[in-house]
């Protein structure tokens, strides 16, 4: 079977994936789904960006050697899942005891693209997906198109999903009708973006 053929049967399978590993939910959606409901959906999107162009350009990474080498320094592998967690668990802070956006400060902005890109490169499960995507999907001898291709499929199937999050947090900021209920929305996406990076964190330590 060829290179091509091989490709194009695994395409739809890995489709699939990037669709699940996109759309549940995971530290990245949480961020989207909060600043979204607090700033509006035009104000997550270079969330969505970041996010999205950082969990491609992993699948570069990964099948050009990195995770090769971090699999050699798992120090390094336990470094980062750190910074991850405690980066994650600063967000969710924030998230957790803004006040209510209609008596927020002049100085209270969203997260920015950059951030969220960064957050899957310090996010353990976002090099795991990486290196799913590589050894599963990739195929044997894989070279840059292969890797790249990969990377652009990845990309156009997580935009919308993510997307998908952003339209979900703006629906829900117009039925929060009192600054309690909008209280209790940002706390329940804080606890459960810190559940998210603490569990990310855990089980990178029992592996």
């Amino acid at each position: 079977m060829s290179n091509t053929s091989v490709g194009v049967t695994q395409m739809l399978p890995f489709v699939s994936f990037a669709f699940v590993a996109s759309i549940t939910p995971g530290p990245s959606n949480l961020l989207i789904l909060g600043n979204s409901a607090r700033y509006g959906f035009a104000a997550a999107l270079p969330i969505v960006c970041g996010a999205c162009a950082g969990s491609a350009a992993l699948v570069l990474l990964v099948g050009f050697g990195t995770g090769e080498w971090l699999a050699a320094h798992p120090h390094i592998r336990t470094v980062m899942a750190w910074a991850g967690a405690l980066w994650l668990s600063y967000l969710a802070w924030q998230i957790a005891s803004k006040p209510p956006a209609d008596v927020r400060a002049a100085a209270d902005k969203p997260t920015g693209g950059w951030a969220a890109a960064t957050l899957q490169v310090a996010n353990p499960k976002s090099w795991s997906m990486a290196l799913a995507v590589v050894s599963v999907f990739a195929g044997a001898n894989a070279d840059l198109p292969r890797y790249a291709l990969l990377s652009a499929v990845f990309l156009m199937v997580s935009a919308p999903c993510l997307a998908i999050w952003a339209v979900l947090g703006s629906r829900a900021a117009g039925r929060m009708q009192s600054a309690r209920s909008a209280r209790a929305f940002n706390l329940i996406l804080g606890v459960a973006l810190l559940a998210s990076a603490w569990a990310g964190l855990l089980e990178h330590v029992l592996v």
